[in-house]
């Protein structure tokens, strides 16, 4: 897989960082960048379901006061959250990644693939991309890794958003498929309940099988 050197336009100052959740796109900025998008994924640990990426764009000057980090939003400010971003973002992007790909590939492959995917229907195309963790995007664009992106930038705060308010759709859709599970609550975590039903009815369609606790 091609890997892209990281930048290193910007300094591990994560007071800075807490403090302005714009620190790394104002960074990007003043270095010559100006479409900037939040690059991040939902769905690595779940037994069940694809893994789901979004890419997010914010204009300069647009804030989105109150998004954060999605584990540590309530699902109600996920959702209105969500369309918040839909509809004030510069441009958005989705990339779903199915659990064939997921059992040939790896999760982590899996991942990087559902970025990137996100990353190109992205409309204008970025001039660089902040990438929630520590693993390249195997595309040409300028990008950086951040520990804990989705703590200290927004753009990668609002791409964990619509990243993990569209993955617990698709969740909600199977479980009207396969009822047993549980998926509308347990999103294909191994919640004990979940455990449980993959001892009394195996595996489903949508399982990823070499993951343990279905093998």
């Amino acid at each position: 897989m091609r890997r892209t050197e990281n930048l290193t336009l910007f300094p591990n100052d994560l007071s800075q960082c807490l403090k302005d959740p714009f620190y790394h796109e104002t960074r990007a900025r003043n270095s010559g960048y100006r479409l900037i998008a939040g690059v991040d994924e939902a769905g690595r640990g779940p037994l069940a379901g694809p893994v789901v990426a979004a890419a997010v764009m914010i204009p300069e000057g647009i804030r989105f006061s109150g998004i954060k980090d999605s584990k540590k939003m309530t699902a109600r400010a996920r959702f209105e959250a969500f369309h918040r971003i839909k509809g004030g973002a510069l441009t958005f992007g989705i990339g779903v990644v199915p659990v064939s790909y997921i059992e040939k590939f790896n999760i982590l492959n899996a991942s990087l693939e559902a970025m990137l995917r996100a990353v190109q229907v992205l409309d204008p195309q970025p001039e660089m991309i902040l990438v929630d963790g520590i693993h390249t995007v195997p595309t040409s664009i300028k990008q950086e890794c951040l520990k804990k992106g989705d703590q200290v930038s927004r753009s990668i705060s609002a791409a964990s958003v619509l990243a993990k308010v569209y993955r617990d759709r698709i969740m909600a859709a199977y479980h009207h498929m396969y009822p047993e599970y549980g998926f509308d609550k347990n999103k294909g975590y191994g919640t004990r309940q979940h455990l449980e039903a993959l001892k009394e009815h195996g595996p489903c369609p949508v399982h990823r099988l070499t993951f343990k606790g279905v093998r």
